[in-house]
């Protein structure tokens, strides 16, 4: 029993002999391990550091074994310096730190830090490079863009690849897509692989190339397929495989068809962007000339001065408030109606009230405000075109097709414009001066009979309609720069708007300006821009001769006195 005992203990103590040997042996395991990944990792990046200081070596074999290793490495990290060594924005300084400069060398920062360096008290020179340095260093971007862990980074990389005659990625891409999860990178992977597979000696993977291209390929490829259908000087076909050119010629009719129902989607937006433009600049008018009678030549100069509103709004802002200058456009608002709205009602006040029922004189008189308006402005800011700066919001866009953007600032101005334009109709529909403003258009006389301040009532109409082409100005300033003759630019086509839609009626306008804008951007394509313009003109002038009230004819009477 004794022996027994003794026995079951020592194979007990043997096995905790065992586990704590095990133990130990794990550990040990487990510290190499992690003694091993931080050498590596410390080995990694004194590779970094070392690869990013040779990218100002005096040796361009050195530069360009310097920039493989960095595209071998993969750490996005060395991006800025390859973009800035591509871009010739990459100096070197006297003790050899390298500095990446911004677009216009004014600021810099160092390569490795990405710390500021001031630059007042350094000696600059540029790595040499050339044409070969420049291909390795393309190919080493590509690499580290193709493995971001940024979606947008790798669909901008993809894209690179897709515009390129050839591409030397296409093992890398393959091993790309197979861990992609999103759709649209997948997707320009694909096509970046199908286009590469045109050039192949195999037929199935050509012609798997080509359906690929017939179903998501846009006008980039019809160069490659048209290619496919090249004849030499005898006539003959220089692809011999007739599937091949079947196949090719099916993709390209398909893309083209493709391509036709996107540039008519984008003339629809373009049209309805031009036509909103057209409606702010001709809504006050259809108030002042509509409504009350007047030939306002003065008209454009009302948008010009809203943008100049939005010009000195937006400078308060940059320089008091830049913590905040986003919100300038939105103060610039009220603003700018509320500036062309007064320089309206004084103009009435002072030189058109006494021109009521002389339309020839009035136009005379306008057009001289005009033009003392325009030359005030070029004393004050000068005879340059000024700039107004998108706030971030409205920067950029919405791609919705290959090829077709659809801008921020346009989206904006479009629903802006349905704002403005539901505002006036609740104010002449649903309002008392709204109520005022019909009487007196109708028949002056008797609103007088009533009651009703015809004069006042000429005075705020006339300050509405200048205070909404102010709007018109602040809108036109987000889309273009801002100048002395923004609104010799847009008088014409206001006028032609108001008579096309009919005399006094905002739905008339609303529809006039959609139709016209509409009308020319489908027209500018096929028959040009000056083309277009008179074709459109031709337009109005039959229809003025077949419904010379316009599209909605005015009910009552116009203004007189």
């Amino acid at each position: 029993m004794k022996q027994t005992c003794l026995l079951i203990k020592s194979r007990k103590s043997k096995t905790t002999i065992r586990g704590c040997k095990v133990i130990v042996q794990l550990f040990g395991v487990f510290v190499f391990l992690i003694v091993g990944i931080f050498s590596f990792s410390i080995a990694e990046a004194n590779d970094f550091e070392s690869s990013i200081k040779d990218l100002g070596n005096k040796s361009r074999s050195k530069i360009k074994l310097a920039v493989k290793r960095l595209g071998n490495i993969g750490n996005p990290a060395a991006l800025p310096a390859l973009e800035a060594l591509k871009d010739n924005h990459l100096q070197i300084s006297s003790d050899g730190s390298l500095i990446i400069l911004n677009e216009s060398e004014d600021q810099g920062r160092y390569a490795l830090s990405g710390n500021p360096v001031d630059l007042s008290s350094l000696t600059l020179h540029k790595p040499r490079i050339n044409n070969s340095v420049r291909r390795v260093l393309s190919m080493a971007i590509g690499k580290l863009k193709l493995t971001s862990d940024s979606p947008q980074v790798r669909l901008q990389a993809a894209g690179q690849l897709l515009k390129m005659p050839s591409t030397d990625l296409v093992e890398l891409v393959e091993k790309t897509l197979d861990r992609e999860d999103n759709d649209e990178v997948r997707k320009i992977f694909i096509l970046v692989l199908a286009k590469e597979g045109l050039k192949s000696d195999d037929k199935n993977r050509r012609l798997k190339s080509l359906n690929i291209i017939n179903e998501f390929g846009n006008n980039d490829f019809k160069t490659d397929l048209e290619a496919l259908l090249e004849k030499d000087d005898t006539g003959n076909f220089l692809e011999g495989d007739s599937e091949i050119r079947d196949h090719a010629a099916k993709a390209i009719s398909t893309i083209e068809n493709r391509q036709f129902f996107i540039n008519q989607a984008a003339n629809l937006f373009y049209g309805l962007s031009l036509g909103s433009i057209l409606l702010l600049a001709a809504l006050g008018l259809a108030i002042t000339f509509g409504l009350m009678g007047i030939i306002n030549m003065a008209h454009g100069e009302m948008l010009m001065l809203g943008a100049y509103a939005t010009f000195l709004v937006q400078n308060l802002f940059r320089e008091y408030l830049p913590g905040i200058f986003d919100w300038y456009l939105v103060i610039a608002i009220p603003i700018s109606f509320i500036v062309s709205a007064i320089i309206g009602i004084i103009l009435e006040r002072t030189i058109i009230r006494h021109l009521y029922g002389r339309p020839l004189e009035t136009l005379l008189a306008t057009w001289g405000i005009s033009l003392i308006l325009i030359q005030s402005v070029r004393l004050l800011f000068g005879a340059q075109n000024v700039k107004v700066a998108n706030p971030s919001y409205l920067s950029g866009g919405i791609e919705v097709f290959h090829g077709v953007v659809l801008p921020y600032n346009r989206i904006a101005i479009i629903m802006f414009v349905v704002f403005v334009v539901i505002s006036i109709w609740m104010l002449l529909q649903k309002t008392s001066l709204g109520l005022q403003v019909r009487a007196v258009t109708q028949n002056r006389e008797m609103a007088s009979c009533m009651g009703i301040s015809t004069h006042k009532i000429d005075m705020y109409t006339f300050g509405l309609g200048s205070g909404v082409a102010g709007l018109g100005g602040l809108a036109l300033s987000q889309i273009g720069n801002v100048g002395p003759e923004l609104g010799q630019l847009y008088i014409v086509d206001s006028f032609m708007v108001v008579v096309t839609g009919g005399v006094g009626k905002i739905a008339g306008t609303v529809a006039g300006a959609l139709g016209l804008g509409i009308l020319n951007k489908f027209l500018e394509p096929v028959a040009g821009a000056v083309l277009g313009k008179i074709i459109v003109l031709i337009l109005i002038v039959i229809l003025i001769q077949k419904r010379p009230q316009g599209l909605f004819a005015p009910k009552g009477r116009m203004m007189d006195n």
